[in-house]
């Protein structure tokens, strides 16, 4: 087991490495903490020495587009009906659909988040009050992996830390857990200082600093444990380098905080213009800027003048270098720009394709998506076949993706009836074909461009007195009209959004 003195040595090691910098600052553009906050204007003094200016404005925005792309990509991977883990077994649905709940989902939007703007994040699991498998996310920027050797591909511990809150003092409160393929271990540490064992798992009637990964109540009332034989920790790569997503375009960003803070920072410096006064009567230069701000006059000799001088800022060339970085970050970002103008003609076809680099961005990650849902799909059921007496397999357990994209309502409504008009041609063929097919094989035709089934409805189809179907042109009539489509009701009518 790790002593305390490790723990503190591998924590330590971690947060300086050069990994999880980079993960850093990911996270810190994606809560808009970006570069440009720091940003210093110098100046060389008349002795060539460089100089802070204070006096110059320095205005300093961040403006989050990899905020937008993050959470846009995230909520389109996880748009539809909100149920990825599906079963064509019902009992085996019911029982994913209480593992793979709200609260699952939830989980999963923020490993989302950190793996696109961190690079990497981690689940891990816990056990519930009932003694189920649930799962949590962990904060990437607080796992360490611990190997033996660093050139072995399982790990030997798990290091998870966390600030529980900041006490009086402004004093950090850090939980620390270790752990193993059997057991977690629980340790706390006050303002990074030295770590001591947190006696804060109830086993039994006892408090104690460490417990099994699952604990079981029998009918007696007493407690007992067991570990999984693995360490519960998952973690979810975006990309094989386990680079930020903003790693493409975080050059770009910063560009287009520099040029728009720059313009404004030069709207605001020549705000007020200059004036240029000759033939002042007076001696005291103070004097002539308070009559100016105040009084609106100064005062000249018959030969003065006062020429007050304008300066016009080069504002165009700035949109257009903003604009052209907006439009690249969205591009090289992989993600859809709302703010895109168009011809005025935006079909389906048009939105769909407006949609394409943000569709290939998630189709990668989808496919490091699945595998990872995957592995926590084998801890679930191993634990439904032992609670159940079943043999569920891998196999009986599919992963459906269905994202939604914003379409044209008008377009739709052409589709409607386009789709109305063509039923309505295959009825009328059907129908000539009357005399030449049987009843039964028209009626099937025709359930199946309905979308009926037929084997529900043939029982109640009218009989004549030989047990033959009514003759189907006649029955039919009544509810498919005879004539082509116009543009009138019945089934050339679609329904517009």
């Amino acid at each position: 087991m790790l002593t305390e003195k490790e723990i503190l040595n591998l924590i330590d090691e971690d947060m300086t490495s050069e990994k999880k910098r980079l993960a850093g600052i990911g996270q810190k553009y994606y809560e808009g903490e970006h570069d440009i906050l720091n940003y210093q204007i110098y100046y060389y003094d008349a002795d060539g020495r460089l100089q802070l200016d204070r006096f110059k404005s320095n205005i300093r925005i961040s403006h989050p587009f990899f905020t937008e792309l993050v959470d846009q990509q995230v909520q389109y991977m996880l748009s539809g009906d909100g149920n990825i883990i599906k079963s064509d077994i019902p009992e085996l649905q019911t029982e994913l659909d209480d593992y793979f709940n709200d609260d699952f989902y939830s989980e999963v939007y923020e490993l989302l988040i950190g793996t696109i703007s961190k690079g990497f994040e981690y689940m891990y699991a816990v056990t519930d009050k009932d003694g189920k498998t649930r799962f949590e996310c962990a904060d990437s920027m607080g796992v360490v992996e611990v190997r033996a050797k660093d050139t072995d591909d399982g790990c030997q511990y798990f290091i998870f830390w966390y600030i529980d809150r900041i006490d009086k003092g402004q004093k950090k409160i850090k939980r620390i857990q270790v752990w193993d393929a059997e057991k977690v271990y629980f340790y706390v540490s006050v303002d990074s200082g030295k770590i001591e064992p947190d006696n804060c798992a109830v086993v039994g009637d006892k408090l104690q600093n460490f417990r099994y990964h699952t604990i079981f109540t029998d009918d007696k009332g007493k407690q007992y444990g067991k570990g999984f034989g693995f360490i519960p920790f998952w973690r979810l790569d975006n990309g094989k380098k386990q680079f930020s997503g903003l790693k493409p375009i975080k050059s770009l960003i910063d560009d287009y905080d520099l040029m728009a803070c720059s313009l404004s920072n030069n709207l605001q410096d020549f705000t007020d213009a200059l004036y240029v006064v000759s033939g002042f009567q007076g001696s005291n230069l103070d004097e002539m800027i308070q009559n100016i701000k105040a009084k609106k006059h100064i005062g000249v000799d018959n030969g003065g003048t006062v020429d007050i001088k304008t300066v016009d800022i080069p504002y165009q060339a700035r949109q257009t270098k903003l604009d052209l970085d907006e439009k690249n970050i969205y591009r090289f970002g992989m993600g859809f720009n709302s703010a895109q103008l168009g011809d005025g003609n935006i079909t389906n076809v048009v939105i769909k394709s407006r949609y394409a680099l943000l569709d290939l961005k998630c189709n990668k990650l989808e496919i490091r998506l699945k595998q990872f849902f995957r592995k926590l799909l084998e801890v679930v059921l191993a634990e439904i076949n032992e609670n159940n007496e079943t043999d569920y397999q891998m196999k009986d357990v599919y992963f459906e993706f269905e994202r939604e994209v914003m379409t044209n309502a008008q377009d739709n409504a052409l589709i409607e009836k386009t789709d109305a008009e063509k039923q309505q041609i295959q009825i009328n063929t059907l129908l000539s074909l009357a005399n030449v097919l049987d009843s039964e094989t028209i009626i099937q035709a025709i359930c199946e461009i309905l979308d009926i089934d037929y084997e529900e409805i043939k029982d109640k189809l009218p009989k004549d007195e030989t047990g033959e179907t009514e003759n189907i042109e006649q029955e039919l009539n009544n509810i498919v009209p005879d004539d082509t489509p116009d543009k009138g009701g019945g089934l050339n009518e679609p329904t517009t959004a």
